[in-house]
């Protein structure tokens, strides 16, 4: 092989494997309006399609004209092949394939932001790393907003110390530094 193949080989093959590298890291990457390869324009008919090596499950509402009213949102349940639940994904528009996504919620810890927020990440590590701009306080939960990514976090009642079914206000001193989260959302409007 002369010296001008084995340049255009060695080309070739960093090319490759820095496509490879680009895409595997943004498969687990969230910004703001994106989780992975989902962002503020995809569809729930695309979802078979961005998650054909996964499993979807689909949790269908029925609509207006249900008479279950406890469940008010389609869902679409993302899990890995092994079974690893991933992602459970909220669309604008019940029973609408061509819906957008109102919402993602995160369960797989290798989702993450660029300040390192993960589905396991304490208080201590959200409050260090993000802005926090507000907490609501509902029955059961304090609720945080991370405007910077359109984030919200809730930390359940309990790892706090407080009693549950009261509605007084939380601040940021009253949350314990290993509190850990209850549920992760990513919205999308």
């Amino acid at each position: 092989m002369n010296q001008k193949n084995i340049y255009s080989v060695a080309i070739a093959i960093f090319s490759l494997l820095f496509i490879v590298s680009c895409g595997d890291g943004n498969k687990f990457k969230i910004e703001k309006g994106r989780v992975g390869a989902l962002n503020a324009k995809t569809t729930i008919q695309e979802l078979s399609t961005i998650f054909k090596n996964d499993s979807i499950v689909k949790n269908l509402s029925e609509g207006a004209l249900g008479d279950n009213y406890f469940q008010d949102d389609d869902e679409y349940l993302i899990y890995e092949k092994g079974g690893n639940h991933l992602l459970t994904i909220v669309p604008k528009e019940q029973l609408d394939s061509l819906s957008t996504i109102k919402s993602v919620e995160i369960h797989d810890a290798r989702y993450t932001t660029t300040t390192n927020l993960t589905v396991n990440s304490s208080f201590s590590e959200i409050n260090a790393n993000n802005n926090i701009n507000k907490i609501e306080s509902t029955f059961s939960t304090a609720t945080l907003f991370i405007d910077d990514f359109n984030i919200t976090i809730a930390i359940d009642k309990e790892e706090l110390g407080l009693r549950d079914f009261s509605t007084q206000k939380v601040s940021l001193g009253q949350i314990p530094d290993l509190a850990k989260m209850k549920s992760y959302v990513v919205w999308f409007n």
